[in-house]
């Protein structure tokens, strides 16, 4: 896992439309780069609407709002579509960003292990060094958490 204070590994990846979105096009700008399980999940669309319901607060400080799973563009496009959501998604089937920041690994569920992505966010500022890491996030809350860790 990264740590705060280091530079935010550069990707690309195309967005929920198939348009490619680039880290180094967003110099200049903070970034939350949220790494979320899957797509139309219980947890998953309730960081998501958080995100939704928050977007207007992040869009006045100037934060871009980057969701990454291994879902791929059309499920990230049918996900949008269904509860509006007004911010980027990235697909990483391959789980090259996730593995690049460390949250792709051996995760339980249920008394099951298996391989995925974790729920951790990254805070990156203009710069491209990462600010802030939420390793224990709550989905209803993190919207909020987030944009608080901005303004300090």
């Amino acid at each position: 896992m990264l740590k705060e204070g280091t530079s935010a590994p550069a990707f690309s990846a195309n967005d929920a439309n198939g348009d490619p979105v680039r880290l180094k096009d967003l110099r200049g700008q903070k970034v939350v780069l949220y790494f979320y399980p899957k797509d139309d999940t219980p947890g998953c669309t309730r960081e998501a609407c958080s995100f939704r319901d928050a977007f207007a607060a992040f869009k006045k400080r100037g934060i871009e709002v980057l969701g990454v799973s291994v879902d791929s563009e059309a499920s990230h496009k049918k996900f949008v579509a269904k509860y509006k959501l007004p911010f980027t998604l990235l697909a990483d089937p391959d789980h090259k960003i996730a593995d690049s920041y460390g949250v792709y690994g051996e995760k339980k569920f249920m008394g099951r292990t298996y391989l995925g992505v974790k729920r951790v966010t990254f805070l990156i500022d203009e710069k491209g060094k990462i600010k802030k890491v939420f390793e224990k996030v709550k989905p209803d809350e993190h919207a909020s958490e987030v944009l608080e860790a901005f303004e300090n």
